[in-house]
């Protein structure tokens, strides 16, 4: 059923005596999600702040760095790559806010690459939220399959702005040596066409940000 055609009325409760052992789909969900990923830099975390609905940040399940068998590149993790993530444990998170309305997320510290700590994330009765980052699309067919999805955007704007933004956060925020930054943000502008093809292949949808926002804000008015 479309998001927008539930009622508060037809929503489920709460979970179930053996909710865990029902195969996938047969949960009932009590909102759904919007994944929301494109390329670092391009928008998705201002867009968040901006619609004001809960958020998990897919960004939070990467793995430690000293967690064995992480992809390397240039000498160092690549960070790019989905295998530095933890993705069991982010549908494990989701399936869990959608049906349940909370669930308990990781703290992740970018610059130490480690998690530090958790915190308890409530829905407070919203029927959607989003899970924004750049490894949405990797979980597109796995919320199709829980039967959770809202949506899947893949937002871009022009290369050049989208690796300017990306170097000044990167930059404030101390994630990498400016030499490590630079190079890498290089490098996503070269890829960024090729990355932005298969986010859309594995099912999101390529949208400017000013239209991911009113997209968004359409799923709660006509729910």
């Amino acid at each position: 059923m479309p998001l927008g055609e539930l009622r508060a009325d037809e929503l489920d409760d709460g979970p179930q005596e053996g909710l865990f052992d029902l195969p996938p789909g047969s949960r009932h969900a009590r909102a759904r999600v919007v994944l929301l990923t494109g390329p670092s830099g391009s928008g998705k975390t201002s867009l968040t702040r901006r619609v004001g609905l809960p958020v998990v940040s897919l960004d939070d399940f990467y793995l430690d760095g000293d967690h064995p068998g992480l992809p390397r590149r240039y000498g160092v993790v690549d960070w790019d790559s989905p295998r530095t993530w933890d993705k069991a444990g982010a549908m494990a998170a989701l399936v869990e806010l959608a049906t349940t309305g909370e669930t308990e997320l990781p703290v992740y510290d970018i610059p130490t690459n480690a998690r530090t700590g958790t915190t308890r994330l409530s829905l407070d009765g919203f029927p959607v939220f989003i899970a924004e980052g750049i490894f949405a699309a990797e979980i597109v067919e796995a919320c199709l399959e829980e039967d959770i999805l809202a949506d899947a955007l893949c937002i871009f704007r022009p290369r050049a702005q989208t690796f300017w933004f990306r170097l000044m956060r990167d930059l404030g925020e101390a994630r990498k040596p400016p030499v490590t930054l630079v190079r890498r943000g290089l490098n996503l502008a070269r890829n960024e066409p090729a990355m932005i093809a298969d986010l859309v292949a594995k099912g999101c949808r390529k949208v400017r940000v000013e239209e991911a926002e009113r997209d968004i804000r359409t799923l709660l008015t006509t729910h």
